[in-house]
């Protein structure tokens, strides 16, 4: 994979885990106060694999409290070696953290989208935005669905 080297082209969001769903929604900032112990922050970074599919790759950021998991950070390790070339990474277990591999021959670099970042999200997430606190998910998180 490769991440856009662009800073412009990766943020921070909140982010709700559904887990068992493996699905991420984006939680607006005017509900950040109200949903504070609902979401966690990831960077969202602007990925595109060898096939030349975009993707958006969330890493988690580590808690206010500055507790790391080696998951998160050798994620964010992987993806600043993406920005200059093309890595693999895989999950090692035993380890609790990715294995990574940069590319051993050279490889053209991809094809980045001319539409900006946030028309991206926009696209992206379209129906994975809460915009409201009577959004389904979060009725759901507090029981009311």
């Amino acid at each position: 994979m490769r991440v856009h080297p662009n800073p412009e082209y990766r943020d921070n969001f909140p982010i709700i885990e559904l887990k068992d769903e493996r699905e991420e929604y984006i939680v607006t900032a005017g509900l950040v106060p109200e949903l504070a112990s609902e979401f966690v922050t990831k960077t969202l970074y602007t990925a595109v694999n060898r096939q030349g599919t975009l993707f958006f790759w969330p890493v988690r950021l580590p808690p206010p409290d500055g507790k790391q998991m080696e998951w998160w950070r050798s994620a964010r390790e992987a993806a600043e070696l993406a920005m200059s070339g093309w890595v693999r990474v895989k999950a090692n277990m035993n380890l609790g953290a990715y294995d990574i591999y940069k590319a051993e021959s050279t490889i053209s670099d991809p094809e980045w989208p001319e539409e900006g970042f946030w028309d991206l999200i926009r696209l992206a997430f379209r129906d994975h935005l809460i915009t409201t606190i009577d959004h389904p998910v979060i009725k759901r998180l507090r029981g009311l669905a």
